[in-house]
């Protein structure tokens, strides 16, 4: 079974459109888990509407963490609730070359659905990070990955501020073998973009990336990189 773990709060509006896409993929057998942060607005209806587990969340890493609590499945696919586009037989597809290449731990291709700039530079992340995928390990808010691998490496460190899912995957790999899978993008939205500006967003991408690769994982919050309601409820 594939485990389909979802982080959210107040997700009522992009949730949806994830769920559909979900559905559409007609890939079986399947569970998908929301871990919700008391969203006061629709999203826990949404996820029973659509016959989803709903647990308890906080954070995306320990969402992450406790959606996997409750976890049937033997993968875990980790998706975000502004994941709101997968192509046509996406599911069949990953799993597939998943179990064909034998792998522990995978990420795939994401795109922005905004403008030529965010396409062309997740074009260049996507290619950097498929030609490197035998020397260095990386990875999108989106990873498949073994349970018996995330219950070996404790899941998700929580302590990390920006950059989890990489830190996440760099560890996998020392279990079971990473790899990146070409498929068509997933397509996610650019709020974040639109709310703090592109110039803001990508300079803290690219120098946490920088920070990550010298010094190891940022548990210190000096990019002031912030979850929208998720960081402001924790205050």
């Amino acid at each position: 079974m594939l485990s389909i773990i979802i982080p959210t709060l107040n997700e009522e509006k992009l949730l949806p459109l994830l769920l559909k896409e979900i559905k559409k993929q007609n890939f079986s057998p399947l569970e998908i888990i929301v871990a919700d942060f008391d969203s006061k607005d629709k999203t826990v209806e949404i996820g029973k509407s659509f016959g989803c587990k709903i647990r308890k969340g906080g954070l995306p890493p320990k969402g992450r963490n406790e959606g996997a609590k409750i976890a049937k499945g033997e993968l875990f696919l980790f998706l975000d609730a502004d994941n709101i586009y997968l192509p046509d037989k996406f599911l069949e597809k990953l799993i597939g070359e998943f179990n064909e290449r034998k792998l522990g731990v995978a990420s795939f291709t994401i795109c922005p659905d905004g403008n030529w700039f965010d396409k062309s530079a997740y074009k260049i992340y996507n290619w950097w990070v498929k030609s490197t995928q035998k020397f260095f390990v990386y990875a999108t808010n989106a990873v498949l990955v073994k349970r018996e691998i995330f219950e070996k490496i404790g899941g998700f460190d929580e302590e990390i501020k920006i950059g989890e899912d990489h830190d996440f995957a760099k560890r996998a790999a020392k279990i079971g073998k990473f790899g990146f899978i070409e498929t068509e993008p997933v397509l996610t939205s650019i709020r974040r973009f639109e709310r703090e500006g592109r110039l803001k967003t990508y300079s803290k991408y690219l120098l946490a990336g920088l920070y990550m690769l010298f010094f190891g994982p940022v548990k210190k919050d000096i990019f002031k990189y912030r979850f929208s309601d998720l960081e402001k409820k924790k205050k």
